[in-house]
């Protein structure tokens, strides 16, 4: 039986906690020729990584949360526990006014539940509200050693539109975690 997806309303669901970790085997690593008067290269080379790069829920000291203050008109939808408690899947948008875009702040689903098309039918809910409010595009952030979802937003038609190499620390390269941007055209 597939799980329905409902929209999770502010008042419930405001500050809950998405215990997003990550591992992976392998990353992009970013080989940059600095900017000179020249130019500059840059390339994303996929690599083993060894060690595995792990990443807890609780690493950083402030967790994914649902309904941000800061995020501008957010909505969040997502399939909730039998006794509704807790969040089995969900994912949040918001809008970026001032660029006519969708911003997916929040994507997760729960390891259990990973492989069955649910990640799709939560991104099917974005693209649609995408195109409802006649946005121009979708955007998201990602960390090069997040190959999963990486390949997953590939697989959804998004592509590689930035990326911030001191986003996180300024050893963001070195650490094999920079932060990427994806979008999708509407």
């Amino acid at each position: 039986m597939e799980r329905e997806i409902v929209l999770l309303p502010k008042e419930k669901w405001k500050d809950y906690v998405l215990p997003i970790g990550t591992q992976s085997d392998d990353y992009y690593d970013m080989e940059l020729v600095p900017l000179d008067s020249e130019g500059c290269t840059v390339r994303l080379v996929k690599k083993p990584a060894v060690p595995k790069i792990v990443h807890t829920p609780d690493e950083w000291g402030y967790p994914d949360k649902l309904y941000q203050v800061y995020r501008e008109k957010a909505e969040a939808y997502g399939i909730i526990s039998e006794d509704g408690s807790s969040l089995l899947a969900c994912i949040e948008i918001s809008t970026e006014e001032w660029s006519n875009r969708l911003v997916v702040d929040e994507l997760w689903i729960d390891k259990e539940y990973r492989g069955q098309g649910i990640g799709k039918r939560l991104m099917d809910i974005a693209k649609k509200r995408a195109a409802e409010q006649k946005r121009r595009a979708i955007i998201l952030e990602t960390q090069t050693c997040n190959t999963n979802a990486i390949g997953f937003y590939l697989h959804q038609g998004f592509e590689l539109i930035g990326f911030d190499t001191c986003c996180y620390t300024n050893d963001d390269i070195k650490r094999r975690e920079v932060r990427i941007n994806l979008g999708y055209f509407l």
